[in-house]
């Protein structure tokens, strides 16, 4: 994550490690890794990257960027929940912490299974980060 509230501009980055899917249930994670669901052999992570942020005063309200998911690649924009910035009192610097969500229809990204069924496809993604002014 890289934030600039003076110049607001901000990028953010993450990778998500499709294999250590654990929903407390063994035999639905071995099933979510599979090859009719996520096919986590084949796509072991998932990727979002945010080229840009809009802004409110000098505080972030949204991501505008990619989410590269099961081999495709497609936009989604995040809504910043939160974002917070002090100065750390056993680092005598600055940090800042956000949560920001979005949602997206996995089927849009090849993940279909159980949608013949009427499970619903809308996901949301959510995204946690903390950062330290350099």
């Amino acid at each position: 994550m890289t934030i600039d509230r003076e110049a607001k501009k901000g990028t953010l980055e993450a990778t998500i490690d499709m294999t250590s899917i654990n929903i407390g249930n063994e035999k639905l994670d071995g099933e979510l890794k599979s090859a009719q669901f996520f096919d986590t052999e084949k796509f072991p992570t998932a990727t979002y990257k945010g080229t840009s942020m809009k802004f409110k005063g000098n505080v972030p309200v949204e991501v505008i960027g990619d989410l590269t998911f099961h081999g495709v690649t497609k936009p989604v924009n995040l809504k910043i929940e939160s974002f917070k910035c002090f100065t750390n009192p056993m680092m005598k610097k600055e940090v800042c912490g956000t949560e920001s969500t979005g949602t997206f229809d996995r089927a849009d990204f090849g993940v279909d299974y159980g949608k013949a069924y009427g499970f619903k496809m809308k996901t949301t993604l959510h995204i946690q980060a903390e950062g330290v002014r350099q």
